[in-house]
C-alpha cells in the first residue's frame, strides 16, 4: 500500500460538484437523445444538478460532510425523472459516507463513493438488468480495488471510470442511464482539477436564453420543515406572513395559546430563526429535513384522504380536477415534477391522507421517492396514461381509507 496522504476538504468538494454540473450542460442535450431513463433524462438530470448545486452558493459551511450533507438534502428533494433520483441516490450515499468529516482522505471519500453506488443501485429494479446497473457495479468494484490500494482520488475517480468503460463493451451498448455515470465522474476529475467551464459564467453569457436551458435557480429547493411558536399576542400575522414569504416557500401560521403558530420551508432554518427572535420569545422549535424519512403530524386537515395528481397547463388541471383529483402538481413527462413539489403537496395538511397518482411511466421513480419520505400518509397509484390515471380517480371513494382506495384504484386502472 502507498503512502498517500492526500486530504479532500469541502473546497475540493465544491469544485467537484460544480464540475459535474459544467459536464451536464455540455452532455445533457446527447442525453437526451439516448434510449433509456425515461423522457429527456438529459433535462431531468440537469434540473436535478441545479438544485444540488444552489447550496454552494450562500452556504458558510466549509466541512465537506456538512457539504455533503446539504448538497444529497438539495438533490434528493429536487430530483426529477428517473435519472434525477438516482443521481439524488448517488450524492445521498456520498453524504451518507462523509457524514461529521471536516476534511477527508482520499480513502475516505473514495468509501463514501462506493456508498454512493450503492444507493443509486438500490433505487432501480434488478430485473432486467439495465447497463446503467452492469456499469454501476463495474463502477463500484473499480473504485473497491483503487481505495485498497490507497491512490489519490483523481485514480480512485480514474480507475471506476476504466472499470465501467470495460462494462460497457462487454454488453456492447449505451443508453442514457449509463452516459449519465461516466458524464458524472468526468465531471468530478474535472472539477477537482479545475480544468471545466464555470457554470455561472456559461449562465451569465445567456446560454440557457439561446438553446433553452434551464435556469437553475428554477429548481432551487428548501427541503427545511421549521416549526416553532412565536409567544407574543400582539403579533401581525399579515405582516410576519408577507415577511416570512420572502425567505420560505410554503408558510403557514395559526394564532394559539397567546401568540403564533409558525410552519414555514426553507433552506436556511438559521435565517428564519436569526430574525425571529425579534417577534417575541420562541417555543417549541422543530427542524425537520424532509429529504430524509419522517413524519407528518396533520394539523386540522380538511378531509381524512385526498387524491393528487400532474397536469401541465392549467385547462388540464381543470380537467384532473373534473376528473376527481383534490390537488393538482405542475409537471409532464418532459418537465417531471420534482420530489419537493409532491412532498410539499403533502405537507399542506389539506388532508390527513394522500394517494398520488402517476399518469406517466417517468413519474414513478418520483413518486416512490416521495413516499420513501412521507412514510404511511402516502400511497401510490402507478399508471402508464392519463386514460388509465383517470379510471383510477373515478374508482375513489372518500369514505375509505387511503391504502384502500390504492388498492381499488390501482385494480382499476389495471382492469
Amino acid at each position: 500500500m502507498s503512502g498517500n496522504k492526500e486530504v479532500i476538504t469541502g473546497s475540493d468538494f465544491k469544485r467537484m460538484v460544480m464540475g459535474a454540473y459544467s459536464e451536464f450542460l455540455l452532455e445533457y442535450e446527447s442525453i437526451n437523445a439516448l434510449k433509456g431513463g425515461g423522457t429527456l433524462p438529459g433535462t431531468h438530470i440537469l434540473r436535478t444538478m441545479g438544485a444540488a448545486v444552489q447550496p454552494l452558493a450562500d452556504t458558510k459551511d466549509d466541512g465537506i460532510g456538512g457539504l455533503s450533507r446539504r448538497v444529497a438534502a438539495a438533490a434528493i428533494f429536487g430530483a426529477r425523472g428517473s435519472s434525477g433520483v438516482v443521481l439524488a441516490q448517488l450524492f445521498r450515499g456520498i453524504g451518507k459516507g462523509l457524514l461529521g468529516k471536516y476534511n477527508a482522505t482520499s480513502s475516505e471519500f473514495g468509501k463514501a463513493f462506493q456508498y454512493g453506488i450503492l444507493y443509486a443501485q438500490r433505487v432501480l429494479p434488478d430485473s432486467p438488468e439495465r447497463p446503467i446497473i452492469t456499469v454501476a457495479k463495474a463502477v463500484a468494484k473499480g473504485a473497491y480495488h483503487a481505495v485498497r490500494a490507497n491512490v489519490p482520488i483523481t485514480e480512485i475517480l480514474a480507475a471506476a471510470i476504466d472499470a465501467g468503460e470495460d462494462a460497457l463493451m462487454r454488453i456492447g451498448r449505451e443508453d442514457a442511464g449509463a452516459r449519465i455515470m461516466f458524464t458524472f465522474l468526468n465531471g468530478c476529475m474535472k472539477g477537482l482539477d479545475g480544468n471545466f467551464v464555470s457554470p455561472g459564467m456559461s449562465l451569465s453569457l445567456g446560454l440557457e436564453a439561446k438553446s433553452g436551458m434551464p435556469d437553475p435557480r428554477a429548481d432551487k429547493v428548501a427541503p427545511y420543515c421549521l416549526q416553532f411558536r412565536v409567544k407574543n399576542a400582539n403579533t401581525d400575522t399579515d405582516a410576519l406572513r408577507r415577511q416570512l414569504k420572502e425567505i420560505a416557500t410554503f408558510v403557514q401560521l395559526m394564532r394559539q395559546h397567546g401568540g403564533v403558530a409558525i410552519h414555514l420551508h426553507t433552506d436556511h432554518p438559521g435565517a428564519v430563526l436569526e430574525q425571529a427572535v425579534g417577534w417575541g420569545p420562541l417555543r417549541d422549535m422543530r427542524v425537520t429535513n424532509m429529504s430524509e424519512t419522517h413524519a407528518l403530524t396533520p394539523q386540522d386537515a380538511v378531509m381524512p384522504v385526498a387524491t393528487v395528481a400532474v397536469a401541465d397547463s392549467e385547462a388540464a388541471a381543470k380537467d384532473w380536477q373534473r376528473a376527481g383529483a383534490s390537488i393538482v402538481v405542475a409537471g409532464s413527462s418532459d418537465a417531471c415534477p420534482s420530489v419537493s413539489e409532491l412532498v410539499n403537496a403533502a405537507h399542506s395538511d389539506f388532508a390527513e391522507t394522500y394517494v398520488l397518482v402517476a399518469a406517466s411511466r417517468d413519474y414513478r421513480l418520483v413518486f416512490e421517492q416521495a413516499r420513501r419520505l412521507l412514510g404511511s400518509r402516502v400511497e401510490l397509484v402507478l399508471t402508464e396514461s392519463e386514460d388509465q390515471a383517470k379510471k383510477a380517480l373515478a374508482a375513489f371513494d372518500a369514505q375509505q381509507s387511503a391504502k384502500k382506495n390504492a388498492a381499488r384504484m390501482q385494480a382499476a386502472a389495471d382492469a
